[in-house]
C-alpha cells in the first residue's frame, strides 16, 4: 500500500466502517443512517461510519437535530468525531446546534515494522506493561496531573480495554522508581490490519528525553508480533512531528465537536 490516499482508504474501509461492530458491550450503540451513537461512562460519542455525502442538506440537518435530542433527553454530554474528509458543511451544521469544536488532531498512519526500532527509555527509568487495577489507577493519577483535571474515569476505561476478549489492549508505563511518569496503550482493531497508538502523555519534567519514542517503538514491536501491520494515531501537534520523523504519514485529520447540556459544565 502506498501513499496517503491509499492509507486513508484502508482506514475508512477497515476501521471507520466497522466502528459500530467493535464497540464494547457497555456502550449501548444506536444507529441512525450512517451515524453511530453510543453512551459511555463519560457521556456519549457519535461518528459517521460511512460517508455523509449522500444526505441532502435537509437530511443532514435533521440527523444533527435528532442526535442532539438523543443526548439532551438523557442529559448527557457527547462528542461528535469529524474528519477532514467529511463533507465540508458538517462543521457549520454542528456549530449551529451548539456543538463546540475542540483541538484538531492529525490522522497519522504507517507501517508498524517501520516503527519497531530499538529505542530504549532513558537511563534510570523503566518500561513495563501493566493490567492490575492498582496500576491503572496510577496511570489515571498521572494523566490527572498532566492535564490538571480529574481523569479518574480513565482507569475504568482501561480496565475494560485490557479485559476485551476480542482484542485486548496492552497498557505500558514508564516509571521513575515507584512513580509513573508516562503511559500509553496499544489497542488492536479486531478483524483489521490496524492497531491504535493511544496515550503517550508524559509529566512535564520528563519530556524531551525520548520517552514517547521508546513507547512508540515498544508498541510497534508488539503490534508486529501480534500480526498487525498498520498503526494509526490521532496525533497532537506535539506528537505528530515525532511520528512523521519515525516514518508515519499524515493522511488527514480529525476534530471533535462537543455538545454540553444547558447548565452543565463544559466538557474539557
Amino acid at each position: 500500500m502506498s501513499g496517503a490516499a491509499g492509507l486513508l482508504a484502508a482506514y475508512d474501509a477497515e476501521v471507520r466502517s466497522t466502528f459500530a461492530r467493535r464497540l464494547p458491550s457497555g456502550c449501548a450503540p444506536s444507529q441512525d443512517g450512517p451515524l453511530t451513537r453510543c453512551l459511555t461512562a463519560q457521556g456519549g460519542f457519535a461518528m459517521a461510519a460511512t460517508s455523509l455525502s449522500e444526505l441532502t442538506d435537509a437530511e443532514l440537518a435533521a440527523l444533527a437535530d435528532r442526535t442532539v435530542a438523543f443526548y439532551a433527553e438523557r442529559s448527557r454530554r457527547f462528542e461528535w468525531k469529524t474528519y477532514d474528509h467529511d463533507r465540508s458543511d458538517l462543521g457549520a451544521v454542528l456549530r449551529e446546534r451548539g456543538l463546540v469544536p475542540e483541538d484538531h488532531e492529525a490522522l497519522v498512519i504507517g507501517a508498524a515494522r517501520d516503527l519497531a526500532t530499538d529505542a530504549p527509555v532513558p537511563d534510570g527509568l523503566g518500561l513495563r506493561t501493566v493490567r492490575s487495577r492498582a496500576d491503572l489507577d496510577r496511570v489515571a493519577a498521572m494523566e490527572s496531573e498532566v492535564w490538571g483535571e480529574d481523569w479518574g474515569w480513565l482507569a475504568d476505561d482501561l480496565v475494560e480495554r485490557v479485559a476485551d476478549p476480542r482484542a485486548p489492549a496492552t497498557v505500558y508505563v514508564v516509571e521513575d522508581g515507584d512513580r509513573v511518569v508516562s503511559a500509553a496503550w496499544l489497542t488492536p482493531t479486531v478483524g483489521t490490519r490496524f492497531a491504535g497508538l493511544w496515550g503517550g502523555s508524559t509529566l512535564a519534567r520528563y519530556r524531551g528525553r525520548g520517552i514517547y519514542r521508546a513507547l512508540v517503538a515498544r508498541r510497534a514491536s508488539d503490534a508486529v508480533a501480534a500480526g498487525y501491520s498498520l498503526l494509526q494515531v490521532d496525533a497532537s501537534d506535539d506528537s505528530r512531528p515525532i511520528l512523521e520523523r519515525l516514518g508515519l504519514h499524515v493522511v488527514g485529520g480529525t476534530t471533535p465537536y462537543v455538545w454540553t447540556p444547558p447548565g452543565a459544565a463544559r466538557m474539557e
